[in-house]
């Protein structure tokens, strides 16, 4: 029998990791949302596994899993556990990278047309009675536009593939990794971060969140956007500083955004981008579709069975 202990649960139920962990006749204990740390480390002591979505793993509840030999992350970000501390207790880590890039990548793409055309707040002023608001609010086109993205991994390529039919003029992607040759076979233009933010009307963000990224968006290249720039962040919240961002967007330096990754989540009653409107948020559920729930709790239950076969993991993230 193996024990593991999930953390912060978001799941209907664990019959998935169950069933592909069933040869070591797994033991599930259950750490609810908001549950504290003396808590969560009676939770983990003795613990096989951890299988975590956005609680804090840190170096006082690494110590308390005595004998455990895996950290899986419900997810691709992984800033929320301490890779070193893990590393010193020999605890490997794994996140799962590969699921849900079509459904992150729709989510951008619909945060980005709900916020340049206008749909909440269109929708809102029609239950309301208002009719023919028209240039009142005025809206620009995406076609004949410049798009830019942040990153060129999984969910930027796809997302780049499903907007790519919107007639945008030229692509520009700020990548570290991305060679020139394969941007050219690609169809976009490598630009450094500066030069996409001041040449793209859409501005949409994947790259993961560590210090090298967070707040890679701040006042200073806020200030470099065009004053039709709509801004997608379906990455991880501290990209952007957001107090920067509301900013902007309360002046109408930049006309729109899309968030669904804040900051602080759940954002605090009196974070400034839930007051205006030309935002549209959602509730970091870009990943979320009825499919992609059972494909991220296969994969993150694998990674658990190749820890307890003792084989690679596929996606190790502290080696």
């Amino acid at each position: 029998m193996k024990r593991i202990a999930i953390l912060e649960p978001g799941y209907r139920d664990y019959e998935e990791e169950k069933r592909v962990l069933a040869e070591f006749s797994p033991e599930i204990t259950v750490v609810k949302a908001g549950a504290g740390l003396e808590e969560a480390k009676r939770a983990v002591a003795g613990a096989d596994a951890i299988m975590v979505r956005e609680a804090p793993v840190g170096a006082e509840l690494l110590k308390a899993a005595h004998g455990c030999a895996v950290v899986v992350r419900y997810g691709v970000g992984v800033d929320n556990i301490d890779l070193e501390a893990a590393r010193a207790l020999g605890i490997k880590v794994a996140n799962v990278p590969d699921y849900g890039s079509d459904d992150v990548a729709e989510h951008a793409l619909a945060l980005m047309l709900a916020a340049t055309r206008r749909v909440a707040t269109r929708d809102r002023d029609v239950r309301a009675g208002r009719w023919n608001i028209g240039q009142d609010e005025p809206m620009p086109r995406i076609t004949g536009k410049n798009l830019g993205v942040l990153g060129y991994g999984r969910i930027a390529k796809r997302f780049i593939a499903k907007a790519s039919g919107l007639g945008f003029e030229r692509i520009y992607v700020t990548d570290p990794v991305l060679e020139d040759e394969e941007a050219k076979k690609a169809g976009v233009a490598k630009a450094p971060l500066e030069e996409l933010l001041s040449k793209s009307d859409f501005i949409s963000v994947h790259v993961p969140l560590n210090q090298s990224t967070r707040h890679m968006i701040g006042r200073a290249q806020i200030a470099l956007m065009r004053p039709n720039a709509v801004v997608v962040n379906a990455g991880r919240g501290g990209i952007i500083d957001e107090q920067a961002l509301a900013e902007a967007l309360a002046e109408g330096r930049i006309f729109a955004a899309g968030i669904d990754t804040f900051e602080q989540e759940p954002p605090k009653k009196d974070n400034p981008l839930l007051r205006l409107s030309n935002t549209v948020l959602s509730d970091h559920t870009a990943w979320y579709t009825s499919e992609s729930v059972i494909e991220l709790q296969h994969k993150a239950a694998m990674e658990v069975l190749r820890a307890f076969r003792g084989e690679e993991l596929l996606h190790q993230v502290n080696k």
